[in-house]
């Protein structure tokens, strides 16, 4: 079933000073990738890079978090477009979700994901089919 990944998740992956939750989000994103489910944005990209180089407690080097993004371009990646951007708009909106949370919903779904991992957003909750799940719950 394809599955979106939201940047908190790909980011508790190389954080060493979360290891429960950095052994979480690599099995759950090793074995999404293994069977072709794994699903990011170009904006999960731009944040994962941002996030890993300055948020961290333990911040990686620049380069490091250069060559993990470029090993998650090779995951399937969804370009951004005019379209999604106005559909997020429309579901902050209605939904009550943050700009950003409601880009990442809609990303997932034009992509064709029923299920999005995050830790930040509403664990169970569904928008249009789409299913947020925390990995750590």
């Amino acid at each position: 079933m394809p599955s979106f990944f939201d940047t908190n998740i790909l980011i508790y992956a190389v954080d060493h000073t979360e290891p429960i939750k950095q052994s979480k989000a690599r099995e759950l994103l090793e074995r999404e990738t293994a069977t072709g489910n794994a699903i990011i944005s170009t904006q999960v990209l731009q944040e994962f890079y941002s996030a890993s180089t300055l948020k961290l407690k333990k911040p990686l080097n620049k380069l490091v978090a250069e060559k993990i993004v470029e090993e998650l371009m090779t995951l399937v990646v969804k370009q951004i477009d005019a379209r999604i951007i106005l559909a997020a708009i429309k579901r902050n909106q209605s939904d009550q979700v943050s700009f950003w949370d409601a880009l990442i919903i809609e990303t997932a779904l034009v992509a064709g994901a029923r299920i999005l991992w995050s830790e930040d957003m509403q664990h169970g909750r569904e928008f249009d089919g789409l299913k947020i799940l925390n990995p750590f719950k």
